[in-house]
């Protein structure tokens, strides 16, 4: 939250308001309902302009449910039918607006020739009419989804076949579904898939490397576990929620490689903008002139978006990104229409103009004042308290925070230029958070007095400290059940007032685990099958490298071929020093042993569909020298189950 947060939140939460009973776990507490009512009072909540948007072009609506294959829900379009009438005490009445215009979902006409399936993921797909049929514009996260998408739009614009399909830039809710809009047989045959230079590099590698942590991490940024309710998940600030289905992608057959360039796709002019390394490695806006059409693809949203990402990414260029708004501003022409790749689009040159602006001077004021404020000495933590946007960039409802955060955003700019050090020497060498949070609590008296302590500034309202103090005693002692309650009440009311989506999930998905443990089941790799076939065999190595447990290949010295018969591809795979290496080469003579196969298995084997065991006596493989060696070296690997703790240890 911005000026609003720091004049009326921080008043009451951060000093507390005093007095107050214990709230019962999960209800908005006296200085909650406090916080959210006088920042409703500080905002024009009642401003049309963004309903009138978000239903313009209203066509149909889905009802049911999309269902992955073995049953289970995916996208439920009725999920969401309590976020309606003013704000509940539970959600920051700021977000609730905004949760309650992407709660516009289903088929919208944008312009004659332009529509969009808004609510089946938490992208948009955009239709492009061309002479014989449909350009889409982003397949969604999953193949459930978009395919859904599709035959919706079918159903009430044609039966049209796909005659280009176009990925904005490489995050997964954007290409995921490309096997719900195309067949490889298809592309095959001459239908063009379109991307921006880079974009296979990167889609593909994102989530390979520190995929397990990130999904475990996205969990709470998109509280993918919380409960559809009032006191859950009412956002993800980009759409309602994502499509956890099975995910693949389709290669590029043309990529724009230029500042600028122009196709002509199925009789339409698009003329395409390179924008890679600000929301995205590689990305790209499009303008169609013909139709007075601007795409923004995800540098523009109807939010603030991240420069880091609560579920880790690299930190992105804010100066960078706030660049390509000034670049939007000459792309723009006569353009009459802006449409993104989430939320709703904005109607009039003038307002496209401004709200570019708006957007281009948050990324700008945002990084110029972190960077004054870094060279006056001041940490991330003091320069987030400090930085304030001026008015003219908190009133539009388009830049607000709801899925970035001004305080998240300002860490990430400090720590694109001088990394996470503060250059405080007690901050070089910290003890580990459990080491650490022991002795705080036998400073403080023992985890009872902690608690007694974090009571206290709980009944006054004072749920950041109380989350610190009570935080150290969940690390000291994670049985303490008294500690992970209270706890777990702090961020409830954090949650409840934050204006950040993934802020307020990660509360409360935070809070949840507290109660309930972390999840039992995590990331499931088979669903990334299809998507994993395309990526290069060296990201694979990478991350098999990244896995070798260290200490247990010390003076281990294993030489492992790996041939793939489908690809003509052998590399030579060694462990010295303690260190995973691999090159492409001829098998070495002197391996241990030779592990032939098709990158197809190889995949599956990378994925955990087949383990060890199953791969060693499969007759899709051949292995040639030691067995006993084999199975020795891939022990060393570790399998991350991705349901490490978060919140305790």
């Amino acid at each position: 939250m911005k000026t609003t947060m720091t004049a009326v939140v921080a008043a009451l939460i951060l000093a507390g308001c005093g007095g107050e009973a214990a709230a019962p776990s999960g209800d908005a507490s006296a200085t909650t309902v406090q916080a959210n009512a006088e920042f409703a009072r500080s905002l024009p909540l009642a401003d049309p302009q963004g309903f009138e948007d978000a239903k313009r072009g209203f066509i149909a609506r889905p009802t049911g449910k999309i269902l992955a294959a073995d049953g289970s829900v995916i996208t439920d379009f009725d999920a969401f039918n309590f976020i309606a009438g003013d704000a509940p005490p539970t959600v920051n009445p700021s977000l609730w607006r905004h949760a309650k215009l992407n709660a516009q979902i289903g088929l919208f006409k944008v312009v004659d020739g332009v529509y969009q399936l808004r609510g089946f993921d938490i992208g948009n797909m955009t239709l492009i009419e061309g002479q014989t049929g449909w350009i889409v514009v982003d397949a969604l996260t999953c193949r459930e989804t978009a395919a859904a998408a599709l035959a919706f739009a079918r159903q009430h614009l044609g039966n049209k076949p796909v005659t280009a399909l176009l990925f904005s830039h490489s995050h997964i809710d954007h290409f995921g579904g490309a096997l719900g809009v195309l067949t490889p047989d298809q592309v095959k045959a001459g239908v063009p898939v379109i991307a921006s230079n880079g974009f296979m590099e990167e889609a593909t590698s994102e989530n390979v490397l520190v995929g397990t942590a990130m999904g475990r991490r996205s969990a709470y940024q998109f509280g993918k576990n919380l409960e559809r309710s009032a006191k859950g998940l009412v956002d993800t600030g980009l759409g309602k929620g994502v499509g956890y289905g099975t995910f693949g992608v389709l290669a590029p057959t043309d990529l724009i490689t230029q500042p600028t360039e122009e196709r002509v796709l199925d009789g339409v002019r698009i003329v395409f903008h390179n924008v890679p390394g600000a929301e995205a490695p590689a990305e790209m806006s499009f303008s169609i002139p013909a139709l007075k059409v601007y795409g923004g693809a995800e540098n523009l949203a109807q939010t603030m978006h991240n420069l880091l990402p609560v579920r880790g990414a690299k930190v992105r260029d804010a100066l960078r990104w706030a660049g390509y708004m000034q670049d939007a501003l000459d792309q723009l022409g006569d353009a009459e229409v802006y449409v993104g790749q989430h939320n709703w689009p904005v109607w009039g040159h003038d307002r496209i103009a401004a709200f570019i602006i708006q957007h281009r001077d948050v990324y700008k004021y945002t990084h110029d004042q972190t960077v004054r404020l870094i060279n006056a000495g001041l940490t991330p933590s003091e320069i987030a308290d400090q930085i304030r946007l001026p008015k003219s960039l908190q009133t539009p409802f388009g830049a607000r925070g709801y899925y970035g955060d001004l305080r998240h955003n300002v860490k990430a700019v400090y720590q694109f230029y001088l990394g996470a050090y503060d250059g405080n020497p007690a901050h070089l060498d910290p003890l580990p958070p459990v080491e650490m949070a022991k002795r705080y609590v036998a400073l403080a008296g023992g985890a009872d007095k902690a608690v007694a302590a974090a009571q206290a500034a709980f009944d006054r309202g004072d749920y950041r400290w109380a989350a610190e103090l009570l935080n150290h005693v969940v690390f000291a002692d994670a049985g303490h059940k008294a500690a992970r309650e209270l706890l777990a009440r702090c961020y409830d009311q954090l949650g409840f007032v934050a204006e950040a989506s993934t802020w307020r999930n990660s509360y409360l998905t935070a809070a949840a685990e507290l109660r309930g443990g972390a999840p039992k089941q995590g990331i499931n790799r088979a669903a990334f099958v299809d998507m994993l076939a395309q990526t290069p065999i060296e990201r694979f190595l990478e991350a098999m490298a990244a896995g070798l447990n260290g200490p247990a290949a010390e003076g281990k010295d294993f030489k492992i071929n790996l041939v793939l018969t489908d690809t003509k591809e052998s590399y030579v795979l060694w462990i010295e020093n303690a260190v995973l290496h691999h090159r492409r080469a001829e098998p070495a003579a002197d391996a241990n042993a030779t592990l032939t196969l098709t990158k197809a298995f190889f995949v599956r084997m990378m994925a955990g569909t087949v383990g060890a065991k199953d791969m060693l006596t499969s007759d899709e493989l051949k292995v040639s020298g030691s067995k006993i060696d084999l199975a020795r070296f891939l022990g060393l690997i570790d399998k991350a189950s991705g349901t490490f703790p978060i919140v305790s240890r």
